[in-house]
């Protein structure tokens, strides 16, 4: 009896373990279907966004061959490291985009100790001049702090504000600055609305190219150090003007940017965050008479690559 039951147990372990094993062979070709399954449903993932993508170059090919000015243009979608762009290393009259190195040369100079975030500066008639900001209608004396300058000439694009940064580092070091950013085609060569100097051809200039270098080194954290740039990012997002890449978007799109206007000279440049993946979108024009048809241009471009993701 004893050996009776000895036969009949390695028989049922034996059917079990051959049970087991075609559990195991059935589980092991579902894991493998599955995997091929999720890989097809991959592989169509991306052939429609790439025939997507290509549409929307298309489109943005038509919209600026349709515009009567010089167009400078990256977009780029930064989860897929696609770039569509058009003479993106042509020089404009930056006007204001030219703020955005200037607030981060500023964030330099405080880690080198050599201007405190915190120290009052006290508003000057010198520094006032027109276009946009606040600054200009305010009491001669107000105090203000460097961050609190740095913050209205991003997100309200003070002229004055700018002014008064730029002369408490001077030309020189912006300049400097600039070409350790690796800006070697953006410059700043006279104040925010000096006309006289611009009568006589004195510009202050940057690319399409360079702007979009430098928000996507913000975008990923490696302009100065991680906590700066995101200090960066979050005045960008504060920006008061938004007739450009926000007009045409859902009022809850989050956008971080900064435009620049002059006569005859129309910029936006900037990160539109979205549930579906970011993207860039930076667009400098000159030459259009009329700057309601540059933005115009801009919010469209803007509006069409929203649509693509």
């Amino acid at each position: 009896m004893n050996r009776a039951h000895r036969i009949i147990g390695i028989v049922a372990l034996s059917v079990a373990l051959l049970g087991g094993g075609g559990l195991l062979g059935v589980k092991l070709h579902k894991s493998l279907s599955e995997r091929r399954r999720s890989f097809v449903q991959q592989q169509e993932w991306l052939r429609k966004r790439k025939q997507s993508w290509n549409e929307l170059t298309l489109l943005v090919g038509n919209e600026i061959a349709r515009f009567d000015g010089e167009v400078g243009l990256v977009i780029k979608d930064l989860a897929m490291n696609w770039q569509i762009s058009y003479h993106k290393d042509m020089p404009f009259p930056s006007a204001s985009l030219v703020k955005v190195p200037i607030m981060l040369a500023l964030f330099y100079a405080a880690e080198e100790g050599r201007i405190n975030l915190k120290d009052s500066v006290r508003l000057k008639g010198t520094y006032k001049t027109g276009g946009s900001g606040v600054l200009k209608a305010l009491k001669n004396g107000t105090p203000f702090t460097v961050e609190q300058l740095i913050e209205l000439m991003i997100t309200q694009s003070d002229n004055t504000a700018a002014n008064m940064l730029i002369g408490m580092v001077g030309f020189d070091y912006l300049n400097t600055m600039f070409r350790k950013m690796g800006l070697d085609e953006t410059n700043l060569s006279r104040k925010m609305m000096d006309f006289t100097l611009r009568k006589y051809g004195v510009e202050n200039y940057t690319t399409a190219e360079e702007m979009a270098d430098l928000l996507e080194r913000l975008y990923r954290k490696k302009m100065v150090n991680a906590h700066i740039s995101e200090m960066c990012l979050t005045l960008l997002r504060r920006q008061h003007i938004n007739d450009r890449i926000p007009a045409r978007l859902p009022s809850e799109t989050v956008v971080a940017h900064k435009t620049g206007l002059e006569r005859r000279v129309c910029h936006d440049a900037g990160i539109v965050f979205t549930a579906r993946g970011d993207y860039l979108i930076c667009v400098l024009t000159s030459g259009e008479r009329n700057n309601r048809k540059a933005k115009a241009l801009i919010s469209r471009l803007a509006q069409y690559t929203y649509s693509y993701f």
